[in-house]
């Protein structure tokens, strides 16, 4: 029954959820921007860059 109350694994195993659904959610953010950098939609990265250096 001594394995029963190994967890010995347990924290390793959590750090590998934690790290798995940061990176789900990295990648998710990726898909959901990835028009808005592409410039394929009508928001356009380079010309929201070139507004706010020159309103600076």
């Amino acid at each position: 029954m001594e394995f029963v109350k190994d967890e010995g694994g347990q924290g390793a195993a959590e750090y590998i959820l934690l790290f798995g659904g940061v990176i789900v959610i990295a990648i998710v953010a990726l898909l959901i921007y990835s028009a808005y950098f592409k410039g394929a939609s009508g928001l356009n990265s380079t010309s929201d860059i070139n507004t706010v250096r020159t309103s600076v």
